[in-house]
C-alpha cells in the first residue's frame, strides 16, 4: 500500500511516500480502506520532537491519527462493524507508529464510529480528534444548558466544532477571533470578540456578569480565562502545558466510540458540519503540514487518499 511515512524526527521536507507493508489485523481491530485522514497540528509537533517526553515512537513512522473510510477487513473477534460499513475515528495506539496517513489503517474498534450519514469522508475526517477535543473539554468543564462559556481561538478546526457543539448543548457562547472571522462565528451561533490586548475588557462587556467556564484552543488565554471565570478551576486548555499548575484543567483527548457516536447525531441531526479549508492529495502531505503550521487556517485541513 501508499503510506507516508518519516524515519527521524524532523520537517515536513522529510515525509516520503512509499510503499509499505499492509498492516495486520488484530482480534479487536477493523482494516479500514481509507477515504481521507484529518491533518491536526499534533501530527506535525510530533514529528518535530515536541512530544518525545510523553510518547513512544517506533520508526518509519506512518502519521495521523484522524480517519475516514470504508471497512475492509475485520479481526478474528469484531462483530461490531462488517465489510463494507463506512466509519471514523481518532486512531490513537499505544505508540506511534502505523496511522492514518495510508491507504489502508488498522484500527482498534475502541476508537472508531459509524461516520456521519449527512458529511462527505473529508468532512468526517474533520471531526474526530478536534471534535473530541471540543467536546471533552466542554464536559470536563462542567458546563449545562443555559451557562455561558468564551471559546478563546474559536474559528480554527477545534473552535470552529467547539462552538457548534456548545450551541447545540444550550450554551452561550462567546468566541474569540480576528475581525475577519467574525462573521463566521455568527453563522455558527457564537457572538464573537476581537483577541488581542484588551481581550478581557471586551469579554466583560459583553458578559458583564460573568462567565461560567472558558476553553482555551490557542494556548495564551488561561490567566484571561481565569480572570472572568466565576471559579477558577473551570477553565480548560488543550496547549498550556502549565495549565494544570496555574489550578486549570490541562486535556489531551482519548479516543471515545460514545463520543464519536454523539458527534455523528449531531451531524445528521444539521447541528454540527465541518468546514475543509484543504483538501490535498496524500502525496502532498508536507504541503499540508506547511499549511497547518502556519496557524493561518480556518476549518480544517485534510488528505484525500
Amino acid at each position: 500500500m501508499k503510506a507516508i511515512t518519516y524515519d527521524a524526527y524532523g520537517t515536513p521536507a522529510s515525509l516520503q511516500l512509499v510503499d509499505a507493508a499492509r498492516p495486520k489485523v488484530g482480534p479487536d481491530e477493523v482494516l479500514i480502506r481509507v477515504k481521507a485522514a484529518g491533518v491536526n497540528p499534533v501530527d506535525w509537533k510530533l514529528a518535530s520532537g515536541y512530544l518525545d517526553p510523553i510518547l513512544e515512537v517506533r520508526y518509519p513512522v506512518i502519521p495521523g491519527w484522524d480517519v475516514a473510510g470504508v471497512v475492509e477487513a475485520v479481526g478474528e473477534d469484531t462483530f461490531d462493524y462488517a465489510v463494507g460499513d463506512e466509519v471514523f475515528g481518532y486512531v490513537r495506539k499505544e505508540w506511534v507508529e502505523l496511522g492514518t496517513y495510508a491507504e489502508l489503517v488498522a484500527a482498534p474498534v475502541r476508537t472508531l464510529a459509524r461516520k456521519p450519514r449527512s458529511l462527505s469522508f473529508e468532512q468526517a475526517a474533520g471531526i474526530p480528534l478536534a471534535g473530541l477535543t471540543a467536546y471533552q473539554s466542554l464536559t470536563r468543564a462542567g458546563l449545562t444548558a443555559g451557562e455561558t462559556v468564551v471559546i478563546h481561538s474559536a474559528a480554527g478546526g477545534t473552535g470552529s466544532l467547539g462552538v457548534q457543539i456548545a450551541v447545540a448543548l444550550g450554551l452561550r457562547v462567546i468566541g474569540t477571533a480576528g475581525a475577519h472571522n467574525h462573521d463566521y462565528l455568527r453563522s455558527l451561533g457564537a457572538e464573537p470578540v476581537l483577541y488581542g490586548e484588551g481581550l478581557a475588557d471586551r469579554i466583560r462587556e459583553l458578559a458583564p456578569e460573568g462567565i461560567d467556564a472558558g476553553l482555551d484552543f490557542f494556548g495564551d488565554g488561561v490567566e484571561i480565562l481565569q480572570s472572568l471565570v466565576r471559579q477558577r478551576d473551570r477553565v480548560v486548555s488543550i496547549a498550556d502545558y502549565q495549565a494544570a499548575a496555574k489550578g486549570a484543567h490541562q486535556l489531551w483527548v482519548r479516543p471515545d466510540t460514545a463520543g464519536l457516536t454523539f458527534l455523528a447525531e449531531l451531524a445528521d441531526a444539521g447541528k454540527l458540519t465541518v468546514s475543509v479549508a484543504h483538501a490535498l492529495p496524500l502525496e502532498e502531505a508536507a504541503k499540508a503540514w506547511e499549511l497547518s503550521a502556519s496557524g493561518r487556517t480556518r476549518g480544517k485541513i485534510v488528505l484525500t487518499v
